[in-house]
């Protein structure tokens, strides 16, 4: 997948009567699966941004995890940039998950022994590139951020916000494709929020990047141009609208 453009009109995820079951008792005692996503179908186009709601337990994360290949499905297929994702080897799905795309958490998810710098040049490394020029690209990645003074910081030194700053500079330094957000904004206060989704728009619209995220929050997921909401392990909403000006 790595390097694969994709025709605006062709979508970069196509999901086909996905379903995801989790055994919580023994594998052979197929009466102990619990049953958390139901015959998905949906497709998600280059450049798009939408907001996945629903309460606790509908689903939302297990969806993000599958579309992050974190996760694989029961039944049903997944296809990614034109390519169905059960066909991918280990070695591809971590090629995948490293240069294609982007992983933005609730807890931020950084290395509190690493300085801002070398948080973000992580990804670099994994894929190859040498220290040195792997850390001027994550210089370039905190300053379009806003964090070009806080290289030297580490986690602990950061606020909540500028920590976010930081996940979202590494989940963008290999140049992703698509970004999956997991309550971004879960552990921020509103005025950060708000920072912090505006960057997300304008990822989304001066780059193009296809951003997914996941929210319980109406005021957040208003910045999304289509809504996708879940109940019960299925889609009850699914519908395009316009955006919070930013």
């Amino acid at each position: 997948m790595s390097g694969t453009n994709i025709a605006p009109n062709q979508p970069l995820i196509r999901v086909e009567n996905l379903c995801k079951a989790y055994n919580l008792d023994h594998p052979e005692n197929q009466s102990a699966c619990h049953q958390v996503l139901f015959n998905i179908n949906l497709e998600i186009y280059p450049g798009e941004f939408i907001a996945i709601m629903g309460q606790s337990g509908s689903g939302k994360s297990t969806l993000m995890n599958i579309l992050g290949c974190l996760d694989t499905p029961t039944a049903g297929s997944y296809w990614l940039a034109g390519r169905n994702v059960a066909t991918f080897s280990s070695d591809e799905l971590a090629r995948v998950r490293n240069r294609n795309i982007g992983f933005v958490f609730q807890g931020f998810n950084l290395l509190k022994r690493m300085t801002a710098l070398d948080n973000v040049a992580i990804p670099l490394l994994y894929a190859g590139m040498n220290r040195s020029e792997s850390r001027k690209q994550a210089l370039s990645f905190l300053q379009q951020t806003g964090l070009g003074q806080f290289t030297r910081h580490y986690p602990n030194q950061l606020s909540g916000g500028q920590q976010q700053r930081v996940a979202i500079s590494r989940a963008l330094v290999n140049q992703p494709q698509l970004i999956l957000a997991d309550e971004p904004t879960g552990n921020l206060d509103t005025q950060t929020s708000q920072e912090i989704m505006a960057l997300f728009a304008q990822l989304n619209r001066d780059r193009d990047i296809t951003v997914i995220l996941v929210t319980h929050e109406d005021d957040i997921a208003a910045y999304a141009n289509r809504l996708i909401r879940l109940k019960d392990g299925h889609i009850v909403q699914d519908e395009t609208r316009s955006t919070t000006t930013v």
